[in-house]
């Protein structure tokens, strides 16, 4: 499991980047602590913080490379910047034979750090199976910013291989860790959010069928929200199935979690 500190959790986040206190800016470009919120993620610079980190890791050597790749980019948001970064050190660290950077981002205390080992696996070149594997612990990271990001960066790989990507995370539906079972769900949205669409499962969602199943009466409204989000999604294509499919649901599996589920898959209809 990832490092965590308690900063963020023992405070409030700015709501305006204007009210971020200058003391907890600093320590978040040092990658001292995690970010409270969406705002202070914002606010990090990511050329200060690469500075800071990789100087404390000794690897002076990937600054410059990676900062020439930020440069390169056209008005790049924020995540884009994070995710230039972690290719970034996929590639350079690969031709360095370089084995210790990926368990240094994976344990770092800061949140916008282990985002980029999201995006460092999300390069990876392997098999899908490999890849999610390696993603496991980002996943279920403790902090709200490093899971998204990790479904984020994956999410390519699996739509690239999806009967397989469905099949290895139709497993962590049955996860006893929420957020790997909210993980399975959220990665594998036929429309998703701020990502490219999953055609085939826009097409034809049954083919996750086997990873839905297990969740549709989760105890988590975590892993409610995803499962009655994706189905929203499917019913843009194709309402027949989803309402076919929540008609079964509410009878096999009669209960306000399922029911939760039914409403938010249906809103759109």
């Amino acid at each position: 499991m990832s490092k965590k500190t308690d900063t963020a959790t023992k405070r409030k986040g700015a709501a305006r980047l204007a009210d971020i206190p200058p003391d907890i800016l600093a320590q978040l470009n040092k990658g001292q602590i995690e970010t409270a919120n969406l705002m202070e993620w914002l606010a990090i610079d990511p050329v200060q913080l690469l500075k800071h980190v990789v100087k404390k890791a000794g690897k002076e050597n990937y600054v410059s490379g990676a900062i020439n790749k930020l440069e390169e980019l056209k008005k790049p948001s924020t995540l884009q910047k994070h995710e230039t970064i972690g290719r970034f050190f996929y590639e350079a660290s690969r031709q360095q034979n370089d084995n210790d950077l990926l368990p240094f981002l994976l344990n770092h205390p800061a949140d916008a750090v282990r985002c980029w080992a999201c995006y460092y696996i999300g390069a990876m070149k392997g098999n899908v199976a490999t890849v999610i594997k390696a993603i496991e612990p980002l996943a279920a990271d403790s902090h709200f910013g490093v899971r998204e990001v990790a479904w984020f960066a994956v999410r390519p790989a699996v739509a690239k291989d999806l009967e397989k990507g469905l099949n290895v995370l139709a497993k962590w539906s049955l996860h006893k860790d929420e957020n790997l079972r909210r993980f399975a769900s959220e990665c594998t949205r036929p429309r998703g959010v701020w990502c490219r669409h999953i055609d085939a499962l826009k097409e034809n969602p049954g083919k996750a069928i086997a990873l839905l199943e297990p969740l549709k009466a989760d105890s988590s409204k975590y892993v409610r929200d995803s499962v009655g989000n994706w189905l929203n999604d499917a019913a843009k294509t194709k309402p027949d199935w989803v309402k076919t499919i929540c008609k079964r649901w509410e009878k096999e599996s009669p209960g306000k979690e399922t029911e939760y589920i039914i409403k938010k898959a249906l809103r759109s209809l």
